[in-house]
C-alpha cells in the first residue's frame, strides 16, 4: 500500500494468521473457457497462466489422493434460475446451458470420482451442499484458485472461512479482467479472510 501509515494500521488490526490443517482439498472455481477465449466478454489475459498453475495443483492433488472440487456455472435458457445475480450481470448469459464457454479446458478436465459443483451464484457454497460434503470427507483446509479473483474466488474463500475451512488462496492460480481488482481483492483476502500462498506451496501441501 502506498500510505505507510495505513499499511501499518492494517498490519496491527489484521495480524492473525491461519495455519493449514491436516486434511486439505483442492477447489478450482469456474476455471472454464469463458475466461480463456479472447472473443469472450469475460476473457482474462492472465487466465492461461493460471490454468497452467492449476494443472500443477491438480496433478499434486491427484497424486496425493486429495478431494478435488471443480465448479462451473450453468443457467437455464433466459437465465430463469439466475435470479437477481443474472439480472445484475447480463454477461452471465455466456453460461446458458450448452454454451461452449462453460466447458472446462483440456488441462483441467474432471476425472471420474472428482466432484463437479454446478452453481448459479458467486460462491461455490451457496445452495450447493458443498460444505456438508467436505465436512463428511473430513476436509479442514481448502486450496482455492480460479476466476475471477474479485468475484467467485473471493466469494468462495469467504464462505469457506464461514463454514469452518481454512482458505488458502493460491495467487498464481487466480485471474481477473484487470490487475487493480485482482490485487486489491488479494490484499483484502489476506487481511481479513484467508491466507495467500503460491502454487509451489499449494502443491507441496496437497501431495
Amino acid at each position: 500500500m502506498a500510505d505507510d501509515g495505513l499499511a501499518e494500521s492494517y498490519a496491527q488490526a489484521f495480524a492473525g494468521r491461519l495455519m493449514p490443517g491436516q486434511s486439505p482439498a483442492l477447489l478450482l472455481v469456474d476455471m472454464v473457457e469463458a475466461y480463456l477465449q479472447p472473443d469472450s466478454p469475460l476473457y482474462c489475459e492472465t487466465a492461461p497462466a493460471a490454468v497452467e498453475s492449476g494443472a500443477r495443483l491438480l496433478d499434486a492433488a491427484r497424486k496425493g489422493g486429495r478431494p478435488i472440487v471443480f465448479t462451473n456455472v450453468e443457467y437455464e435458457p433466459g437465465g430463469a434460475d439466475g435470479g437477481l445475480f443474472y439480472r445484475k450481470a447480463p454477461v452471465l448469459e455466456v453460461f446458458q446451458r450448452g454454451s461452449p464457454l462453460g466447458a472446462f479446458p483440456a488441462a483441467l478436465t474432471p476425472r471420474e470420482g472428482e466432484w463437479v459443483v454446478t452453481k448459479q451464484y458467486p460462491s461455490a457454497f451457496f445452495a450447493t451442499g458443498l460444505a456438508e460434503r467436505l465436512h463428511e470427507a473430513g476436509v479442514d483446509t481448502l486450496l482455492i484458485g480460479g476466476f475471477s479473483t474479485s468475484g467467485c474466488v473471493r466469494a468462495s474463500a469467504l464462505d469457506a472461512l464461514q463454514h469452518g475451512f481454512v482458505p488458502l488462496v493460491v495467487t498464481d492460480t487466480c485471474a481477473d479482467r484487470h490487475p487493480a481488482p485482482h490485487e486489491a481483492n488479494l490484499f483484502d483476502l489476506q487481511a481479513k479472510y484467508a491466507e495467500l500462498v503460491d502454487s509451489e506451496f499449494g502443491a507441496s501441501l496437497l501431495a
